[in-house]
């Protein structure tokens, strides 16, 4: 469960304090690039390739090793042995590396009631499993509260969120929460929320595009003690192969001083080109600022 930083990272980076000096590493040392599938939803709906052949795609076209799956691309498919060994093997072959599954339409974590969290958490367990079987670290989840307030949602939230964390714990596999919308995407609010939990394999996605409302770099900066992956969100790029409303340099900044060494998502979900542009115009841009951090 401990995915924030790779095996080649040392003692004495682990034990830096925020903001240290990065220079001198390798720059694949600083992070590692995946892709998460939503870069890709438009083609996959139009069935240009399909969720078993999207590892092999990926691969091909970006040079990326890492896979973050959405779950709604192979939504029947959870307790499929079959599928899911076929899945491994072509990832496996392909010498790929499956990180996560972004879970999305099983219900609400923080319901309002009892029997409606225990709904949820029991439709969440079979994607735990799936990627036990995958070879994932971690589920994405949405954390929606429901309540009077933001208390009371906060504290429907946990109840949830400590559930199904303690089922996917005996599973190793993280539950990770992305900023993605309402409270959510208050990185005060749901940092809060993650404290009260207070369990070693629950953690944040945090998203640079998805702070609605909230100061990015403000929240990036309150979810990434927790964080066990990020989502680098793009949209829209100017004529230097800048990202237009994320300044990834600032990002990327706030996201070495957490001394986080995991992998890093290119997540495009732009409509002014095509996603495989800005699939690679995010991994360069990745890749750029990556090679000045160090």
């Amino acid at each position: 469960m401990k995915r924030r930083h790779f095996l080649t990272t040392s003692l004495a980076a682990l034990a830096s304090p925020a903001g240290a000096e990065h220079h001198g590493k390798k720059a694949e040392e600083l992070f590692k690039i995946s892709l998460a599938q939503w870069s890709n939803h438009r083609a996959l709906k139009k069935n240009e390739f399909t969720n078993l052949e999207w590892p092999e795609y990926t691969k091909k076209t970006f040079g990326i090793l890492g896979l973050e799956y959405v779950n709604r691309f192979f939504k029947d498919k959870a307790e499929d042995q079959t599928y899911l060994g076929e899945l491994k093997k072509r990832v496996t072959d392909l010498g790929m590396t499956n990180i996560l599954i972004m879970v999305d339409g099983e219900g609400h974590l923080g319901a309002g009631t009892e029997e409606g969290r225990q709904k949820t958490v029991d439709q969440h367990k079979k994607w735990v499993d799936a990627a036990k079987f995958l070879g994932c670290h971690s589920i994405r989840v949405n954390s929606h509260g429901e309540g009077k307030d933001d208390d009371e949602k906060a504290a429907n939230c946990i109840k949830g969120l400590t559930s199904l964390a303690n089922y996917a714990k005996g599973h190793e596999i993280n539950v990770i929460v992305e900023n993605h919308g309402g409270l959510s995407s208050n990185g005060a609010w749901m940092a809060k929320v993650l404290k009260e939990v207070n369990l070693p394999n629950c953690g944040s996605l945090p998203d640079f595009g998805n702070f609605h409302g909230y100061d990015r770099y403000k929240g990036l900066d309150e979810l990434m003690p927790y964080a066990k992956g990020v989502s680098a969100k793009s949209r829209d790029f100017d004529e230097n192969g800048e990202e237009k409303s994320t300044d990834f340099r600032k990002a990327l900044k706030i996201v070495m001083a957490h001394n986080y060494h995991g992998w890093i998502g290119v997540e495009f979900e732009g409509k002014k080109m095509s996603e495989e542009k800005g699939i690679k115009l995010t991994k360069k841009l990745l890749e750029t600022v990556r090679s000045e951090l160090a």
